[in-house]
């Protein structure tokens, strides 16, 4: 849809309710990908207008007949503008992202935050850890965002935390989140490609969520994950480049008991394959036990 037709537009939509039914059909004629936070085209677009009009995320009925301002009409159609005609995933387009009640800012200069460890944080890695206020020191490889390093900061409140990651302008945005929550004395921001700046430091935690598509899929990612840095995403052939690293060397960097949680997108099957010896616990997340694995450091040795 041209400029000019979503000016016409504008006068034609009066109220919230009229966009929220414009934005949904821009949507699905787009045919719009819906995986960085969204389900569908309806979630999305009431997400959108909310926080363009700068109301409560979860109150859409109350103002769903209010009218908008030329102004507030203009914002509102700029925005779903830009995720029509570019695909830029919402997160991008509002510099925020949740990973449940926490909220984190984002650019493309990161991933957009989908991990299911956070669901394992927000237990406290419960049964695999007995007590959380014990837990000392904690490893977030591939942090990113600084999404899992902050999650791990407020799962076990007496431990100092690494947050590695390789790039730099992914660290950058990870130093804006960490200000943002206060966590500078506890949350230690490291560049290093997986380990190796780590020397002989040791933890009672690691996880991570490393690049982890293997190449074909990658080849046939929607637009939307394009917007993502690509050293992010792909990893090898079978995305199992980074996994093998960690895999690797994790036991170097585990205490006595020590455990390492990694998630591994779609490749339960291929990492079993590639590592028969290795006895995988696959940990139960909303979408099943295909995607995290644990191992302790006596299974790495």
């Amino acid at each position: 849809m041209s400029i000019i037709k979503y000016s016409e537009a504008s006068s034609a939509l009066k109220t919230v309710r009229d966009c929220l039914r414009f934005a949904v059909s821009r949507f699905n004629e787009a045919k719009l990908s819906f995986g960085h936070g969204s389900l569908d085209a309806y979630d999305e677009a009431a997400y959108l207008i909310l926080h363009t009009l700068h109301l409560p995320l979860d109150r859409l009925e109350p103002f769903l007949d209010a009218t908008l301002t030329h102004h507030e009409m203009m914002g509102v159609l700029n925005i779903i503008e830009k995720r029509v005609e570019e695909h830029i995933p919402a997160a991008y387009l509002t510099h925020q992202a949740f990973l449940g009640d926490f909220s984190f800012y984002v650019d493309e200069r990161v991933i957009v935050p989908r991990s299911f460890i956070s669901e394992l944080l927000r237990e406290r890695l419960s049964p695999w850890v007995d007590d959380a206020e014990m837990v000392s020191s904690v490893l977030d490889l591939c942090t990113g965002s600084g999404c899992l390093a902050i999650l791990a900061a407020h799962a076990f409140p007496n431990a100092l935390i690494d947050a590695v990651d390789l790039s730099p302008d992914a660290l950058d945005v990870a130093r804006r989140n960490v200000d943002d929550y206060g966590l500078n004395d506890q949350i230690e921001l490291i560049q290093s490609d997986l380990f190796n700046e780590l020397g002989g430091r040791s933890y009672d935690v690691i996880i991570s969520n490393p690049p982890y598509v293997d190449a074909p899929s990658v080849a046939e990612l929607p637009q939307e994950y394009l917007h993502e840095p690509k050293l992010a995403l792909g990893s090898g052939e079978d995305g199992l480049d980074a996994i093998r690293l960690i895999l690797h060397h994790a036991a170097q960097h585990l205490t006595e008991n020590g455990i390492l949680s990694v998630e591994i997108g779609h490749n339960r099957d291929v990492l079993e394959a590639a590592f028969p010896d290795l006895p995988f616990t696959w940990l139960e997340v909303s979408a099943g036990d295909q995607f995290v694995f644990m191992l302790h450091r006596e299974d790495l040795l």
